[in-house]
């Protein structure tokens, strides 16, 4: 299977993760750590892009980077290839020290920068590598709390969301930090196309800057099951009641065909589904194989559930 094209444009915002290959450490003592800062701050100035938040754990590390006028492919190529040539040389080794395809999720930033941030963050207490967020050293997390140097972070946007006072936005964020609240890894990775992070408006956004075509890829879990059994009610009048039930009426299946192929566009799995409808995830599955012939009946589901969202934003 081909490998889809990386969506690049300037201004683009990405959650990157670079993994070490096989999994291997790509850092064996501290000077390992300090080494790749240099290298991420080397790059940052010849290449104008901007950095919120990082952590550097034992075999992978994640980044949050806005680009500029500079690819995302460029910037990662040279930090990469940078630090495993210091690597090679340290530790006299030889070849690949990064996965081959590092992964690289297209964001939202005003809808995602802060989750982002705070998942990131907290990695290593995920990870048990620490018991509390301020024990580990190597992320960004020190910076924005005013306990470490500033090293390369753009501090000002995430911060700003707490308070134009720099020092009372800086005790906000230890406090969001440390509210026991964790960030869903569904929502940090429920993407579309595994590529994009973001609802249907900022998709469309995308398409306007780049050449690659989105238009046809699956959805975000931006609608719940509930809210697609009503949008189908009101396109057809079954109820879910009807949905559920054991009639065999034309109309009825014909829906519950129609509910089936909208919640799949939008990332629901058969098993999912089959729960929600009651039914066996076999006649599930058997619905989806059917995916083009529901085509237009499931777009106008999904045109009721736009104009319901739509309607509710503006009350």
């Amino acid at each position: 299977m081909a490998r889809k094209a990386r969506i690049e444009f300037d201004g683009a915002f990405y959650h990157v993760i670079t993994r070490g290959n096989q999994r291997q450490k790509i850092f064996k003592d501290e000077s390992d750590f300090k080494k790749y800062l240099e290298i991420l701050s080397k790059y940052k100035w010849r290449y104008k892009y901007s950095i919120y938040a990082f952590v550097l754990m034992n075999n992978h590390v994640h980044l949050l980077i806005e680009t500029r006028e500079t690819p995302l492919s460029k910037i990662l190529q040279g930090i990469n290839q940078s630090y495993t040539m210091y690597f090679n040389r340290k530790y006299k080794t030889v070849g690949h020290l990064f996965q081959g395809r590092y992964k690289a999720i297209l964001c939202d930033r005003d809808e995602y920068l802060l989750s982002l941030v705070k998942y990131i963050h907290l990695n290593p207490v995920r990870a048990k590598a620490v018991e509390r967020v301020y024990e580990y050293r190597w992320s960004s997390h020190g910076i924005y709390a005013g306990k470490s140097g500033e090293y390369i972070i753009d501090t000002d946007q995430v911060l700003r969301m707490f308070s134009e006072d720099k020092t009372k936005a800086r005790q906000l964020y230890r406090v969001y930090m440390e509210d026991g609240r964790a960030v869903d890894k569904g929502d940090i990775y429920g993407t579309i196309d595994h590529r994009i992070l973001g609802d249907e408006r900022f998709v469309d956004k995308v398409m306007e800057k780049t050449e690659v075509d989105v238009s046809e890829i699956r959805r975000a879990r931006e609608y719940s099951l509930s809210a697609i059994s009503a949008a189908i009610e009101e396109a057809y009048g079954i109820r879910l009641v009807d949905i559920r039930g054991k009639s065999k009426d034309r109309s009825i299946s014909a829906a519950r065909k129609v509910f089936s192929h909208v919640a799949n566009t939008y990332v629901y799995r058969g098993k999912e589904i089959a729960a929600y409808a009651r039914k066996d995830p076999a006649i599930i599955t058997r619905y989806l194989k059917e995916k083009g012939k529901y085509k237009d009946e499931a777009d106008k589901v999904i045109e009721i559930l736009r104009r319901k969202r739509n309607v509710n934003k503006q009350v």
